[in-house]
């Protein structure tokens, strides 16, 4: 007996002995094809013109345009969705399960947006039987997964975001609710997640662990869990359950069909307009057939008294058990279609249609819209107490309002898709990843909806005589601004309450949002603590690019008073395992100079006044202690050995700054006689390569001792 099969046996008697609680399927179940945001967002009384918008959101999520052809203008607004990947589904779902499914979607699985297309016409039985032959062939071998921990996936669930849209159990109290009071439930009806009983346990966890590879469009996105935490949820949405069995299917006793004809009935079905991915015959089962489906109106040419939307639907018609309201919208949504071309949408309205397709509504609130329901928003929370005086700004997701010119483009793509985006660690939600061709579409579209009319004016040029770090490190400290008391930095915690760390303030923030926030926070972010410490301060707009020269040169600076202790002040390449930038005053390189230390035992200093490398030594970098400790910020000393001065330059220089190549050595820019150059410092055996760019011209030399 495998691993799943004696874990199904194991949770199956806990729960009848009492030990355990299943999972609820839903609070109520749902007896129409179920679109979230649409239920949300859409109620009998609205008028007619507010819920045509509801209908154009039916067509587009229930797939009716991977059968029936769009007006060009609608195209883009009515694009479909990419339906599961069922490569690898026998593997799975039994065969009972399949059976199921394709025969009555709506009641294997309440709410499943899943039409279903056989009606119990004559044939129907074989043709279904022929499918799960042909699905159940479709198999996968998925690596081993860690053992679940039923106790730890049931917090997992509560805490890291999956109640935004599925049900929160009855035997689970949100972390904030007296013990004696009443658990509010939730209004909104919760996604269905009726398959996890059916669902093999290894498979489950691997579908959890990356929902995407199964579900590409993102309408179950990645939590972005470990290994073991899949395992743990997977565990718990298994307790009690036992997948049901097709008993009708056994009383048929229809003659065993083959794979090929379920592969010609999964094309004249059109299954393959939502299921398009990798799903191909093997080759042991025979050539398949060249079956063609029937074709569909175009939406242009659809009655809403007929079809999928008559009363008593014709045999043949997909059945999405469609109710009253979705039957009105979608009416609705094809009369403006045959009426009209689509409408030109703003960028605003792009962002709001995308986010309710996608619902980032059941955790984001943009413009007041959206947001948790306050019985889903209880189970939100957070794992460091000290948040806890921030109120929802610590657990619960931030408003998307103005986001468009709050981060970058490589922000943006952290959080939408990539990794590493998260900065409130102090936070239990997962932000999720929906995948980049559901998402990049978006940042565009937040860009220009969020734009400023009249955008402010901020110089990070670094050239300026305020742009100096230190200046903005004093103004953070625990003396000055005293930002430390609730920002952290590093790896240092805040000395108050923990918000929003500032290490990764430049990559993430664009510079004119960064300025607007510290004008003026309760406009720019309603609701937050940050007060308006820039008020009635005369040099605010000089005080606040000080401070953004030192959170971009943070790598090579102290950290402020009130974080810093007295092993900071050595900077070490070898230690941090990369090239350190400092600029500060060097003794041998002047006012300007530009110290860069590299692993390995190799440091230069660039004069930025004279625009040439002033110094290399060996060994051991900088002690900037003094630099930062001195009021008068005396030169600092290399703290190597084998110092050597640099020859002097040649002809006119003006230094134009530096950028930082893929693995943190800069280049140098600066202007010689009026033209550009580019100079290099790389260390190689021996000493430098020192490489120079002019005129399309590179020159290499090696630089010793």
């Amino acid at each position: 007996m495998n691993i799943s099969k004696l874990w199904t046996l194991f949770a199956a008697s806990a729960f009848f002995c009492g030990q355990l609680q299943a999972h609820p399927l839903q609070a109520e179940p749902i007896n129409h094809a179920f679109v979230y945001t649409f239920d949300q967002f859409n109620i009998p009384t609205d008028p007619d013109e507010s819920m045509v918008n509801g209908g154009l959101l039916l067509l587009a999520e229930l797939n009716c345009t991977t059968c029936h052809t769009v007006p060009k203008s609608w195209e883009e607004r009515l694009k479909p969705k990419p339906g599961p990947d069922l490569s690898g589904v026998g593997s799975r779902l039994d065969p009972d399960t399949l059976w199921l499914m394709i025969r009555s979607p709506q009641s294997r699985k309440k709410g499943t947006q899943m039409p279903g297309l056989f009606a119990g016409a004559e044939g129907d039985d074989e043709k279904v039987e022929a499918l799960v032959e042909y699905l159940s062939s479709l198999k996968q071998d998925l690596p081993k997964v860690p053992a679940g921990d039923v106790e730890r996936g049931k917090e997992l669930y509560h805490k890291v975001g999956c109640v935004a849209c599925h049900e929160p159990a009855k035997d689970v109290r949100p972390p904030k609710v007296a013990a004696d009071a009443e658990v509010e439930k939730p209004g909104n009806a919760s996604v269905p997640i009726a398959l996890a009983d059916a669902y093999d346990f290894t498979a489950l966890s691997h579908f959890l662990k990356n929902p995407l590879a199964m579900r590409p469009a993102g309408r179950m996105p990645d939590l972005r869990l470990s290994a073991q935490e899949a395992s743990d949820i997977a565990a718990y949405l298994h307790i009690g359950r036992i997948a049901e069995k097709a008993t009708a299917r056994a009383a048929l006793k229809l003659p065993k069909q083959t794979v090929a004809k379920g592969r010609e009935v999964f094309e004249q079905m059109n299954c393959i307009a939502c299921h398009k991915p990798s799903i191909v015959v093997p080759a042991s089962a025979g050539s398949g057939s060249s079956a063609k489906p029937a074709t569909s109106k175009p939406l242009k040419d659809l009655s809403p008294s007929k079809g999928c939307l008559a009363e008593k639907q014709p045999t043949g018609t997909p059945r999405f058990d469609l109710n009253d309201l979705e039957k009105r919208a979608i009416t609705l949504a094809l009369k403006m279609i045959q009426q009209q071309d689509a409408p030109k949408l703003t960028a605003q309205e792009k962002v709001d249609w995308q986010m309710t397709r996608l619902n980032c509504y059941a955790c984001h609130d943009r413009d007041g819209k959206g947001g948790p329901e306050d019985p889903r928003a209880q189970y939100f929370g957070v794992n460091d107490p000290g948040a806890e005086s921030l109120g929802h700004l610590a657990n619960l997701p931030p408003a998307l309002d103005k986001v468009g010119r709050k981060l970058t483009r490589g922000w943006f793509e952290k959080i939408l898709w990539g990794e590493g985006g998260s900065v409130r660690p102090y936070m239990d939600t997962h932000m999720p990843s929906f995948g980049q061709e559901q998402t990049e579409m978006l940042i565009a579209w937040f860009n220009e909806a969020d734009a400023l009319e009249k955008p402010l004016n901020m110089d990070v040029s670094g050239l300026a005589k305020h742009h100096r770090a230190e200046l903005g490190r004093q103004l953070l400290g625990a003396k000055s601004l005293a930002c430390v008391a609730c920002h952290g930095l590093k790896e240092r915690k805040s000395l108050g309450p923990p918000v929003i760390r500032l290490t990764h303030t430049v990559e993430r923030l664009q510079p004119e949002y960064f300025k607007e926030l510290l004008l003026n926070p309760q406009v720019t972010q309603p609701g937050t603590v940050m007060p308006p410490m820039f008020v009635g301060r005369k040099k605010a707009d000089l005080e606040i690019e000080s401070i953004w020269t030192y959170l971009r040169e943070i790598e090579g600076q102290p950290l402020p008073e009130g974080l810093m202790s007295s092993a900071d002040f050595e900077l070490k390449p070898d230690v941090e395992k990369r090239v350190i930038v400092f600029r500060s005053f060097i003794e041998g390189a002047g006012t300007h100079a530009i110290g860069v230390g590299f692993p390995g035992g190799l440091n230069a200093a660039f004069d930025a006044k004279t625009s040439r490398w002033a110094i290399i030594w060996k060994g051991r970098f900088l002690d900037a202690m003094s630099n930062w400790q001195d009021r008068a910020m005396p030169p600092i000393k290399p703290l190597g050995t084998d110092v050597k001065v640099m020859p002097a330059a040649t002809g006119e220089r003006v230094f134009g700054g530096y950028t930082l190549g893929k693995d943190g050595v800069p280049t140098f820019r600066y202007r010689e006689n009026g033209r550009p150059v580019e100079d290099t410092l790389r260390p190689v055996k021996g000493g430098f390569e020192h490489t120079i760019k002019m005129n399309g011209q590179e020159t290499k030399e090696v630089v010793s001792w």
